[in-house]
């Protein structure tokens, strides 16, 4: 897998402002960090770049360990934990939507 290029705390203090308003688009549930569960994240991250990933409460995963294994299989950036909420970015390769400062 390659890996994203880093960002710097700028801009992941940019990006955590920016999902502030968003509500999540996938769940982590009882079944943890399944293939069909990173499909879905793939799809929200290339539909939106910057989502947000419930895990729930009765999740097999611990909430600090989801982040970076879903950022790892979807060759995302694991911006953020807040709550239970992880915050994921991924540039879209084409037409980037989400403005980065330098």
């Amino acid at each position: 897998m390659k890996r994203p290029p880093v960002l710097s705390g700028k801009q992941r203090r940019q990006l955590r402002a920016l999902a502030h308003h968003l509500s999540p688009v996938v769940s982590v549930g009882a079944r943890g960090v399944t293939d069909e569960l990173v499909a879905a994240v793939d799809q929200a991250l290339t539909d939106h770049e910057l989502i947000k990933v419930r895990v729930a409460e009765g999740a097999p995963i611990d909430r600090k360990a989801a982040g970076p294994e879903l950022a790892e299989r979807t060759e995302a950036h694991d911006v953020g934990l807040v709550g239970r909420v992880v915050i994921l970015y991924r540039r879209h390769p084409d037409k980037p939507r989400v403005p980065l400062s330098s």
